[in-house]
């Protein structure tokens, strides 16, 4: 008697593999917040949800992925070590959501005022927010695609014609763009406030850094770019403990005891406010300190709208 279960009309009765439950953004974008604020709580209301929300949510995200991702207590809430890649891992997929976001929207938009722009992540983050903002105040009908990528691939986008104005933090300007400072910033070496080395009565050399294992962006960044030229003479750093695509994993791990790391003054500069980490003075001669750059192609004349944006990067009155 012929068997009355299903088979598939195709005639093929291999299994079929489940499909891959991929992690929520929105648990990915807590989990990024709880590594820049260092409590549950502080970004459950930066995100605008309630505490039980934030952790159901992340209850469920360690699920999903079959990983403890946060050390709670009472004090605060500290990543794990999986909890600290996974979270570089969810910034990149988070940009390429707002990647993917944006390019959507510039689908849909049909103004001739479009401009493409690529910074690297310091600007991205603690810059160009601001002077995005005033470009919509002074320029509504302007749609600006950002791009955030390191320095070396900002100029690389802006090689390939992918974009019309770049932004990047490296010690270096390439021979064949065109470049207009726009900040200056400073790296500061900065540990958890429990480190050996703020008990320190003498600033750390440049011998001493080039030698100590940190906590480093990866190569290609700016910050990384700038921390090589200082540390030359020392033929220095010394290969990281630790080595990631953004900032927010290595101030965590930093404040959680792992070893020094050396950032961007405006990314760490609210961790110094609260004193989840301590700057470590270093000797004079040890030059940290950086020009912040727009960057575009030479013999090329800027769009109106990048005209625009640099006018306003510079403090200077939006023109009309």
């Amino acid at each position: 008697m012929p068997s009355s279960s299903a088979t598939p009309a195709s005639g093929d009765d291999r299994p079929t593999q489940a499909p891959r439950r991929l992690p929520d953004l929105h648990a990915l974008e807590l989990l990024v917040a709880v590594a820049q604020t260092g409590s549950l709580g502080r970004a459950a209301a930066r995100l605008g949800i309630s505490q039980p929300t934030a952790s159901s949510r992340m209850r469920t995200l360690e699920k999903r992925l079959g990983l403890p991702l946060l050390q709670r207590a009472s004090t605060g809430s500290q990543l794990t070590e999986a909890g600290v890649l996974v979270t570089d891992w969810a910034n990149r997929v988070l940009e390429q959501a707002d990647e993917l976001t944006e390019g959507i929207a510039a689908l849909k938009s049909q103004l001739q005022g479009d401009l493409r722009i690529a910074a690297s992540l310091t600007l991205a983050e603690h810059l160009l927010p601001g002077w995005l903002m005033a470009m919509r105040t002074h320029y509504p009908q302007v749609h600006i695609g950002l791009r955030v990528a390191n320095s070396r691939l900002v100029v690389q986008a802006l090689r390939q014609g992918e974009v019309e104005l770049g932004f990047i933090e490296g010690p270096w300007t390439p021979t064949d763009l065109q470049s207009l400072p726009v900040a200056r910033d400073r790296l500061v070496v900065v540990t958890a406030p429990d480190h050996p080395w703020t008990r320190r009565r003498r600033p750390v050399s440049g011998q001493e850094l080039a030698t100590t294992q940190l906590l480093l962006r990866e190569a290609g960044s700016g910050t990384r770019e700038t921390l090589e030229r200082a540390l030359s003479p020392w033929d220095g750093p010394s290969v990281p403990l630790l080595e990631l695509g953004s900032t927010a994993p290595l101030r965590t791990a930093a404040a959680g005891g792992a070893a020094p790391a050396v950032l961007s003054d405006l990314a760490v500069s609210e961790d110094l406010a609260a004193g989840r980490l301590v700057e470590i003075p270093v000797e004079d001669t040890l030059d940290l300190s950086r020009t912040l750059r727009a960057v575009w192609p030479l013999a090329v004349e800027l769009p109106e709208a990048a005209k625009h944006l640099l006018w306003i990067a510079q403090g200077g009155p939006a023109p009309h």
